[in-house]
């Protein structure tokens, strides 16, 4: 692995059958309307998107994600990205017996934006808490919208 690469991964529980979460997973337009860490999402051709993403830390990422599988009989995304963040994100959906479905997360990546290869040696920790907060506020808020409505 070179230094500016990085693997994160990470899980989601949601009490979603399989295939809604998978349907919500695969509507990356609508990302920024629930993941507060996507800041804006714009289709740029058939199976690709431009989208800027930031969490905890005082930095934007500005990629291109381009749609390589797309398999809802699998539950399965994978896309490449490019841009500030080069390689490639996966999202896997199970059923969960207990809480509706689990959707694992895998991304590889080499880090491009300039400012941040600079410090990725050192803040590679900060980086994955950072994804981790940014996968927390997905989950959270993934699971408020799930919450059957009170009252």
């Amino acid at each position: 692995m070179h230094r500016h690469d990085i693997r994160l991964t990470g899980f989601w529980r949601a009490p979603l059958p399989p295939g809604a979460l998978y349907a919500k997973l695969a509507d990356v337009e609508a990302y920024p309307l629930w993941w507060p860490a996507f800041r804006s999402v714009r289709r740029t051709g058939e199976r690709e998107c431009a989208a800027v993403i930031r969490s905890a830390l005082p930095y934007a990422l500005a990629v291109r994600l381009t749609a390589v599988v797309e398999d809802p009989d699998r539950r399965v995304l994978e896309a490449a990205l490019d841009g500030d963040l080069a390689g490639s994100v996966r999202w896997a959906v199970r059923p969960d017996r207990q809480r509706g479905c689990v959707a694992f997360l895998t991304q590889y990546v080499t880090v491009r934006k300039a400012a941040l290869r600079r410090w990725m040696p050192l803040a590679r920790p900060l980086f994955r808490v950072n994804h981790a907060l940014a996968l927390r506020g997905g989950e959270r808020a993934l699971r408020a919208g799930a919450a059957p409505p009170r009252g």
